[in-house]
């Protein structure tokens, strides 16, 4: 019988309180405890899954095998490098950190312990990117929008880092070529930092993306188009629902797009556990991470270059 892998929760905010409910749920891990700065949420969510508090990162890293990092991103150097210190595997919540700095500390420690370093970019497990990665052959244009309503979850980073991220990485993965340059644009609303941004990626194959995001918007949006010769693909990411259109002469011929229809979250961390069982390089490692991240960096560069 495999041996169950131990597992932990580093900050059990809104985010973090979903990845211990599913290591609680997931068959080969066993929910060992987590670390929360606030004492009143860790002693909610250890009593909602009957597991231990840990009084710091080090303490739930020797208890763990892996730790899922979901404390506020300027804070995920500073935790990965004790949980790897430790000798854990781990997933970050994107973006992995806030500097290619940190990255690559991060990176460099996880090398040196043997660790796997998975990256929480959620929507390389919905369902679309599966359906993406197996139908895009030859992207020529890809058009991303991201939208949702505002809260103060996520702001010690602008909209670029916290969810425009999401699609840099999808369009890194679709587009499979070395960035050529990008554009951008952006404007504070609400925050201290862009609140809504635009950029134009064109990449050394002529693949050309346009991302839209929002964080001030009245509704949730997660949509994406991908442009390729002969056909055309239109996917909602929040549904998991899509279509796509095929030439057939001079004609175009809709077809709907059957999904199996599965929680993102469970799917990703069912598959970082399944990379340490079978000691596997997985799907989202430090490298994807760090490039997703190089590309956020110079977006909001270019952003707050133009004084917005």
């Amino acid at each position: 019988m495999q041996k169950k892998i131990r597992c932990g929760v580093a900050g059990v905010g809104y985010l973090g309180q979903h990845h211990a409910r599913v290591y609680s749920e997931l068959e080969h891990c066993e929910l060992v405890g987590i670390y929360e700065v606030n004492a009143e949420r860790a002693r909610e969510i250890s009593e909602r899954h009957q597991c231990k508090v840990f009084n710091s990162p080090e303490e739930l890293g020797e208890a763990c095998d892996a730790v899922s990092v979901v404390v506020p991103t300027d804070k995920h150097c500073e935790v990965a490098l004790q949980l790897l210190a430790k000798n854990c595997h781990l997933l970050i919540e994107k973006p992995i950190c806030t500097s290619l700095e940190e990255a690559g500390k991060i990176l460099d420690a996880a090398k040196q312990h043997q660790s796997i370093i998975q990256v929480g970019h959620i929507e390389h497990f919905n369902p679309v990117m599966g359906f993406l990665e197996r139908a895009v052959k030859d992207p020529r244009y890809i058009t991303a929008d991201r939208l949702a309503p505002f809260t103060p979850r996520g702001t010690e980073v602008g909209v670029v880092l916290d969810l425009m991220i999401h699609d840099i990485g999808i369009i890194l993965q679709l587009a499979n070529s070395p960035i050529k340059q990008i554009d951008a644009v952006g404007v504070r609303v609400l925050s201290n930092t862009e609140d809504i941004a635009n950029a134009r990626i064109t990449f050394e194959n002529g693949c050309v993306a346009n991302i839209n995001t929002s964080r001030v918007s009245l509704k949730k949006l997660r949509e994406i188009r991908v442009f390729q010769p002969f056909s055309y693909l239109s996917f909602d990411f929040m549904n998991q629902t899509g279509h796509l259109l095929k030439k057939d002469g001079i004609n175009l011929i809709k077809e709907e797009v059957p999904l199996e229809k599965g929680e993102p979250l469970k799917l990703e961390l069912d598959s970082f556990v399944h990379c340490i069982i079978q000691s596997q390089e997985p799907k989202v490692g430090g490298p994807l991470g760090r490039a997703a991240l190089e590309a956020a960096i110079k977006v909001t560069e270019l952003i707050r270059s133009q004084g917005f």
